[in-house]
């Protein structure tokens, strides 16, 4: 049965694939909208917190993902999915969920600025690297035979000159700006947010077949993102607000990048594109239990 979505490839149309391309470039010119230059010198203001969440979000989040593949054996497409997901840059909403469980918001679009800028070179490194650790996915990488360039290039495209662009018109035109970023980020994140919904309706027995498992995958994935941060925050004795910001960070990853990917370098292939679309529901609603239960309580 396994060999079925291994082989499997999801139907999505090359229209949707450029509107998923222009509705994650204008998600990342919204985030970049409120980012400024100073946000990358945080590593001067508070060097410890900052490393952290760098180490947990390129580092320990991948060694965690190799681990978990080597001990569940999933089938060769999903553990790419997998692979694919841990590295690619924090997800897009990690500065909303950390500023509503009160969490160090600084801090977090900090480490949004420097995961975004530099996954353009460690998105692509780390997933050659983790992936040919593990024989299965390093035979299939080598029958896809990917372009690291190519994908280097697409980031660039889709995350790097949004990033400079929105950092731009936030510096000379804070007003625009403030206002732009409250209109395109709801409407760009519930664009996206359809297309992933029709890329699963169009595929929705293949999904339904194997839902169970993939639940499964990647509610293990998730937890281990999610306790990478924390425990690695509790572990160096950080304060609450920035064990808040590197769990939440950690555990929210950029899926939409890893559609895109997927779809533009993979053809579709049914456990990857299966798992980073329903990474990129479940780690919404996994963020905003752990957002929730942070939260601090008024007192009546």
């Amino acid at each position: 049965m396994l060999d079925e979505l291994d082989q499997s490839v999801l139907n999505f149309k090359g229209d949707s694939l450029f509107l998923m391309n222009v509705s994650l470039a204008i998600i990342m010119f919204g985030v970049a909208l409120d980012i400024r230059r100073e946000d990358f010198f945080y590593l001067a203001k508070a060097p410890k917190p900052f490393l952290l969440g760098v180490i947990a979000q390129f580092i320990m989040l991948p060694f965690l993902t190799f681990v978990l593949v080597w001990f569940i054996q999933p089938i060769p497409s999903v553990a790419m999915g997998m692979f694919l997901v841990a590295v690619c840059p924090g997800g897009n909403i990690s500065n909303f969920l950390t500023n509503l469980a009160k969490g160090n918001t600084a801090l977090s679009v900090s480490l949004t600025a420097f995961a975004t800028a530099f996954s353009i070179v460690l998105t692509p490194f780390n997933f050659g690297f983790w992936a040919s650790l593990y024989e299965p996915t390093d035979t299939l990488l080598k029958e896809i035979s990917l372009s690291y360039w190519d994908v280097f290039q697409t980031i660039a495209l889709i995350l790097g000159i949004p990033l400079v662009l929105g950092m731009y018109v936030g510096h000379r035109f804070p007003g625009f700006s403030m206002r732009a970023s409250r209109l395109l980020k709801p409407i760009s994140i519930g664009i996206f947010g359809a297309i992933v919904l029709v890329a699963f309706y169009s595929n929705y027995n293949l999904f339904l077949q194997f839902i169970l498992l993939i639940f499964g995958w990647v509610l293990a994935h998730n937890g281990a993102a999610l306790l990478a941060g924390f425990s690695l925050a509790k572990l160096f004795r950080l304060s609450l607000e920035d064990t808040k910001t590197l769990t939440i960070e950690t555990g929210i990853q950029n899926s939409g990048l890893a559609l895109i990917l997927i779809f533009g370098y993979f053809d579709g292939l049914g456990g990857m594109a299966i798992i980073a679309g329903w990474w990129g529901i479940w780690h919404i609603l996994s963020g905003l239990s752990v957002a929730a239960l942070w939260k601090p309580k008024k007192i009546t």
